[in-house]
């Protein structure tokens, strides 16, 4: 007999899949088991970010989509090690125009398996087991990397990451009082200051008319903006001078920075180089301009011999302290994060087993006996 657990999101909520404290722990444990190399990915490096399906701007069959912004679907499938010891694979399909029917621009859901069998444990509603580990991934970087007496946080990009990286920033440095925002348009700045202002009521939040005015002064930055179909031109574009001495800056999404700074002062941090390697490899040099990730540009530039490989440090090492954290109040440090499967399978293994232990979900029969052996 075969049973698995199925989790909807309410089910996922009870089981704690928001508590973004307890996730920025888990992630800082998959990341250290990710330099220690205890697990896969696919691809035929062990590293790559998952399998895509996209379509065509003009389809040759009526019934085909056609080509449009966040127009994909994906599956990304990982293996990890050491506590967890739990396979998995997330699959979503995404659409911008979910928006005007009410609906999330991606659906997501997750499946967990057993390692040795391959048996499904959890069938999971999983748009906020993602949402948290995007979130939780930048926190590990507060956690181990931000000013300890940090008061402000810039925010470009006021979307749904930049609110779980901002809760993770709020349970970690908890002095935090000024929020600066940049966004694209005034009604989404408001709701993010409605949604601050509902969760931390003494956070002053001010709307920024430029990402210069945004960050001035920030002792921690996100930039949560989506790539532009423009390219590295449309990125936001951060200044060395523009950076308070001590900042450090999130960078889960498209930003863009003079290469005279990363190749100068800039203490330079990814979350797995691995992860890296694979995208040149898929993209080759057209990495940065349609991901927008820094990371891949700073990969570009160790693969042009323009910047030292011992410059990128990884996440996973300074957690373990192999490598040093902050070096001092004044460093600036740049955080490149770009999203693995193998986080969605630790956030899961812990969600599920919190699920396990409180009683919470249904259980599902796959089979009292299989019709095939």
């Amino acid at each position: 007999m075969i049973n698995f657990l199925f989790l909807n999101e309410t089910d996922m909520i009870d089981a704690g899949v928001a508590d973004i404290a307890s996730c920025v722990d888990v992630m800082e444990e998959t990341l250290v088991l990710l330099a220690q190399g205890d697990y896969r990915m696919a691809g035929q490096n062990a590293n790559s970010h998952g399998a895509m399906i996209t379509f065509p701007a003009n389809p040759a069959f009526d019934s085909m989509p056609a080509d449009g912004p966040d127009r994909r679907f994906m599956a990304m499938p990982a293996y990890l090690g050491g506590r967890f010891n739990n396979t998995g694979v997330k699959w979503y399909g995404s659409n911008a125009a979910n928006r005007t029917r009410g609906l999330p621009r991606s659906i997501h859901t997750f499946v967990l398996n057993d390692t040795d069998t391959g048996a499904p444990k959890a069938i999971m509603s999983a748009n906020l087991l993602s949402a948290y580990r995007t979130g939780a991934v930048p926190g590990v970087g507060v956690k181990h990397l931000a000013v300890e007496h940090a008061s402000t946080l810039a925010v470009i990009g006021p979307g749904v990451m930049a609110r779980t990286i901002t809760e993770a920033c709020m349970a970690l440095r908890s002095g935090i009082t000024t929020i600066t925002v940049k966004g694209r348009s005034a009604g989404g700045v408001a709701a993010f200051t409605d949604w601050v202002h509902a969760r931390w009521p003494h956070v002053t939040v001010t709307a920024a008319p430029t990402v210069e005015k945004a960050v001035d002064g920030a002792d921690i930055v996100i930039a949560a903006t989506t790539t532009d179909a423009a390219g590295s031109s449309a990125f936001p574009y951060l200044r060395r001078d523009w950076l308070a001495p001590g900042a450090l800056l999130l960078l889960p999404a498209a930003a863009r920075f003079d290469d005279s700074f990363l190749t100068g002062d800039a203490r330079l941090v990814v979350d797995y180089m691995g992860l890296y390697d694979a995208w040149a490899e898929e993209y080759g040099d057209r990495a940065y301009q349609l991901l927008g990730i820094p990371g891949t540009h700073w990969h570009d530039l160790i693969r042009a011999g323009k910047l030292d490989q011992g410059r990128v440090r990884q996440m996973g090492d300074i957690c373990e302290g192999i490598m040093p954290a902050r070096l001092n109040n004044e460093e600036i440090i740049l955080y490149s994060v770009g999203g693995m499967p193998v986080e969605d399978v630790a956030w899961a293994t812990q969600v599920y087993e919190n699920a396990l232990i409180k009683g919470i979900g249904t259980t599902v029969n796959l089979w009292d006996k299989p019709a095939l052996v």
